[in-house]
């Protein structure tokens, strides 16, 4: 009887520890705690950089963790020569290499603007999409140019003018990451989304099938008037991050430049896996209040999250929100990341099956004291470490 009692127990014991349920993790008990962070980059203090802006970050296929900035040379201008700057962590944040610069684009007036990352898992490559002359001033034409690595983040190809295949326009990623298509429609496709200039701006896709190789033009969201000079309150999408739900569909969650209809977030969504955007499938998010910027947004298991400077007016007051209803609701529940001067972000996490990875989300952002682009910092989320 008292064997029975222990085989019992140890069958028992066995069940619990191999149970799923023990290890499934429960969205509606989301409760984020800034769990660390650290700053990356602090602008002005290291030798040939004045000015330290536009983080993005991404988990390499291998694991690793990518954060990218631009190294603005001699001021704090979206003009200039730049360097772009990375940092890795090979243990998910809690150490990074010392800072090298990828790309250099020497003393051009109107040198490069980083874009958007994204990850081929397929193959196991990290792309960079980035302009060369953007703006335009003291030169021309405007190019968009890649750069890949096949050794996570260890080394980059050279430059490619993308233009070639593209079309010479001015286009940006993001910035932020573009993503590789999961589901149907287009499965495996790379997509990655940006916006045009302030004249011709709106929300435009670059689209390849076959790894980065060929690129191809995809959707286009056009500003209202388009190619003329804007007015307060007019249609002008402009820097936006794109994320696959489980449906297969794209929302793009969009800045809303000359706060058309709400100084809030403008959302858009592809159902052909970034071909069109119909203005059926527009919306404007009024709970994302929004100061006109950069924003970060991630799907993750069935839950969306999003960061911004939550303030109508202001790059302060850096907040995590999350939807668990893919965006058509927000929980009344916010995390402050930092209360003081923020500006653009980036979330990405580690899709790697385990329960831990689950648990933790990755934000980069740009963060000061007395104004946003003091630093870029590093900050990991614990999505239920405030329970």
């Amino acid at each position: 009887m008292e064997t029975g009692s222990r085989l019992a127990a140890l069958s028992l014991l066995l069940f619990a520890m191999l149970s799923p349920c023990v290890c499934s993790l429960n969205p509606g008990e989301i409760d984020p705690l800034l769990y660390e962070e650290q700053l990356l980059w602090v602008s002005g203090a290291q030798g040939q950089v004045n000015t330290y802006r536009i983080p993005l970050l991404t988990f390499t296929p291998k694991g690793s963790l990518l954060a990218f900035a631009e190294g603005r040379k001699s001021s704090s201008s979206d003009v200039g020569a730049k360097f772009i700057a990375l940092r890795r962590s090979t243990d998910k944040g809690a150490t990074w290499s010392p800072t090298t610069f990828i790309l250099d684009d020497g003393t051009k007036p109107d040198g490069l603007n980083l874009g958007s990352v994204v990850v081929d898992e397929e193959v196991g490559s990290v792309i960079l999409i980035y302009t060369i002359c953007f703006h335009l001033y003291l030169c021309r034409p405007s190019s968009t140019m890649m750069v890949e690595s096949v050794d996570d983040g260890l080394s980059w190809s050279p430059p490619r003018n993308l233009s070639v295949q593209l079309g010479i326009k001015n286009f940006v990623g993001g910035p932020g990451f573009g993503i590789q298509k999961r589901y149907e429609p287009a499965k495996g496709r790379l997509v990655v989304c940006g916006h045009g200039t302030l004249e011709g701006d709106g929300v435009f896709c670059i689209l390849s099938d076959d790894h980065g190789h060929n690129w191809y033009n995809g959707a286009a969201l056009k500003s209202i008037p388009y190619n003329q000079k804007k007015r307060a309150q007019d249609f002008n999408p402009d820097e936006c991050q794109p994320v696959e739900m489980p449906d297969g569909s794209i929302i793009i969650n969009v800045r809303n430049q000359n706060n058309y209809h709400c100084r809030c977030r403008i959302v858009v969504r592809s159902r052909d896996g970034g071909l069109t955007l119909p203005v059926d499938d527009l919306i404007f998010d009024y709970a994302l209040v929004d100061p006109v910027v950069a924003a970060g947004a991630l799907q993750k298991d069935g839950v969306m999250y999003f960061t911004n400077p939550s303030n109508e007016q202001h790059r302060v007051n850096l907040t995590l929100r999350w939807s668990l209803t893919d965006g058509k609701s927000w929980e009344n529940k916010v995390v402050q990341i930092w209360a003081g001067p923020s500006g653009y972000s980036s979330i990405t996490s580690l899709n790697s099956g385990s329960v831990e990875d689950r648990k933790y989300i990755f934000i980069i952002y740009e963060k000061g004291h007395k104004v946003y682009d003091e630093t870029v910092s590093f900050a990991k989320i614990h999505l239920y470490g405030g329970q």
